[in-house]
């Protein structure tokens, strides 16, 4: 299946983008940087958000449903803690009775991937000896002109393992290039992480194993997945990926204010939830005093209640009468 309407179509956003700014910012670069450029890549960004927030919303509704269905999950698993096999089919019968998709939660990131792949592939022909000169709704005044754009001195084209070859051709310093692309890797990274953590945060972990797999994926394996592969990444592609981050951030933040937890979720209700599962310690004291006030072996059983309200040193009521009568 040939992938070219992507190619299309985040070229005639981008090139549309830039087009707009063209009339706005000076072409001169400030700072060391084409403005006119990042602010496409930016805007890029928030155009494919905004068209994709509806899916985010749903993502937040079924997080929210998959919460509210953790006591059952719960219940099941400890039904069928010995057969994983039932314990799948009683789950997936519990999602498709309650409506519910636990893959809902990753489809956002899911829907992005295809634009990611798409900049990327893009970007990729950036280059200095590049003739495609109709390629995806590119012009040659285009390509050349993004081909050189630069951010900070460093050419959105390179990367953090571009050659000395390429670099010679973008006649760009090796020295700036590294330090602009790893300080953009490393945000990329953090900031990755930060919103898979905002997201668990809020909504917990999930008692469901397939559920929570995705979760330590998200947290764990994107962001890793990330260190190591974002060397190879144009600058363009990263800066891309830095704003996305940032978004959604922000995003999830309203997001998340609007709709939030249930209160189960959030460890507030329940003792036991609170302390993990386990039954909450009994005070030290009070063991005590219930050891005082056991009977003693071939006693009668004390009366707690008035024990309980007696001082210590009141001797019993008749106590002293009777001795003096003795």
């Amino acid at each position: 299946m040939s992938l070219d309407w992507i190619y299309y179509a985040i070229s005639w956003i981008l090139l549309n983008w830039h087009t707009l700014w063209e009339k706005v910012v000076p072409a001169r670069a400030v700072l060391g940087t084409n403005w006119t450029w990042i602010l496409s890549i930016v805007f890029l960004v928030l155009t494919i958000r905004l068209l994709i927030f509806p899916v985010f919303v749903k993502q937040i509704r079924s997080q929210r449903a998959m919460q509210a269905l953790q006591p059952q999950m719960k219940a099941l698993q400890e039904k069928h803690k010995n057969d994983k096999q039932a314990l799948q089919r009683e789950m997936m019968e519990l999602y498709r009775t309650e409506k519910v998709n636990p893959l809902m939660g990753c489809l956002p990131m899911l829907l992005q991937a295809p634009v990611f792949l798409g900049l990327l592939h893009v970007l990729r022909r950036l280059k200095p000896d590049n003739k495609l000169t109709e390629l995806y709704g590119w012009t040659a005044e285009k390509f050349n002109s993004a081909t050189h754009s630069r951010l900070f001195d460093a050419p959105i084209a390179a990367s953090f393992n571009s050659t000395a070859a390429d670099l010679a051709k973008l006649e760009a310093n090796g020295l700036t290039v590294k330090l602009v692309a790893g300080t953009l890797v490393a945000i990329m990274v953090a900031t990755t992480y930060l919103s898979s953590k905002q997201m668990i945060l809020k909504t917990g972990w999930s008692e469901d194993p397939q559920q929570k797999m995705i979760q330590r994926l998200m947290l764990y394996g994107i962001p890793l997945s990330l260190l190591i592969s974002g060397g190879i990444f144009p600058i363009g592609v990263v800066i891309y990926w830095v704003i996305s981050n940032l978004f959604s951030l922000g995003q999830q933040a309203w997001v998340l204010s609007k709709y939030p937890p249930p209160k189960m979720a959030t460890g507030k209700v329940g003792t036991a939830q609170q302390s993990g599962g386990k039954a909450p310690a009994v005070d030290a004291k009070v063991i005590e005093e219930r050891k005082a006030l056991a009977p003693k072996p071939g006693a009668k059983p004390v009366n707690t209640k008035k024990a309980a309200g007696r001082p210590a040193n009141r001797p019993k009521k008749g106590g002293v009468k009777g001795k003096a009568g003795q």
